[in-house]
């Protein structure tokens, strides 16, 4: 699996497992646990998810998914801006090292901003980290003047991704944001990058996609994963989904494709307020 260095020196996968929307029904448990474990035996190791999701649900998901091969997956986890004080991220932190049965975290982020003081937070990143709950922390949601705040905070340096909602559809990012990050070798992690499967009757990618024998999802996420610079985080349940997020990563899009990609979905030309869900 390629990888792309952080700041902090580690490396990361270019293409992972998201966790959203997992966790919420019991019925769809082992779907779902099969679902990410398929997805590390075919390299998918990176694994995001959050206390969010499911309300921690999807954290216990990917607990059974990891069991027996921690140290195979590279983890990521988010806490809530709510949980941002310093006590509270310790605190938030522990739950999730607790729910995924672990007593690390590979990567730490800020879910999006909220009420307490940057300072406070990255105070709590650093402490959790000198003690090796978790091995580097970033942030989510976070524009262009977001992270320059943070940069000049003590630990703000130390912050080594940032992951945003980033896809064809949706590339307001591409205007400051992006080239901010690539100057300051700060990777983006793109979530939500094929849309939730939005694409697939997109005629524009599906007559790219013919010629690839690949489908139109297949094309969207392969457009992310030609960027410098960004790790995608799709996610799937269905095994035929996972594997195709795989095979993704090894479609070899021609300049004059990835331009007719350009013209059916326009960079931006101004300044846009950064997208999140």
């Amino acid at each position: 699996m390629k990888t792309l260095q952080l700041p902090s020196g580690r490396e990361i996968p270019i293409l992972g497992q998201g966790t959203w929307r997992m966790g919420e029904k019991a019925s769809q448990k082992q779907a779902e646990v099969n679902a990410l474990r398929l997805g590390i035996e075919l390299g998918l190791t990176l694994i995001d998810t959050a206390e969010m999701y499911g309300d921690g649900g999807a954290e216990k998901v990917v607990a059974e998914a990891i069991a027996k091969q921690r140290t195979e997956v590279y983890l990521v986890s988010k806490f809530y801006p709510h949980n941002a004080s310093y006590q509270g991220l310790i605190a938030a932190c522990d739950r999730s090292l607790a729910r995924l049965k672990t007593d690390y975290l590979d990567l730490y982020l800020l879910h999006w901003r909220g009420s307490v003081p940057l300072s406070e937070t990255l105070l709590g990143l650093q402490h959790l980290k000198e003690v090796g709950k978790i091995l580097d922390y970033g942030v989510s949601n976070f524009d262009t003047d977001d992270l320059k705040e943070a940069e000049s905070l003590p630990g703000g340096k130390e912050i080594v991704a940032n992951q945003v909602l980033y896809n064809l559809l949706h590339r307001g990012l591409e205007w400051d944001l992006l080239p901010w990050c690539k100057q300051h070798q700060l990777p983006i992690m793109a979530y939500s990058p094929v849309e939730q499967r939005a694409f697939v009757n997109d005629s524009k990618l599906k007559n790219i996609a013919a010629q690839h024998n690949a489908t139109a999802t297949q094309i969207a996420l392969s457009w992310l994963l030609h960027q410098d610079n960004v790790i995608s985080i799709p996610k799937a349940t269905n095994p035929v989904h996972v594997r195709e997020n795989r095979a993704a990563l090894d479609i070899q899009l021609t300049e004059t494709e990835l331009q007719e990609l350009d013209f059916a979905f326009k960079p931006p030309t101004h300044k846009i307020s950064l997208a999140m869900r």
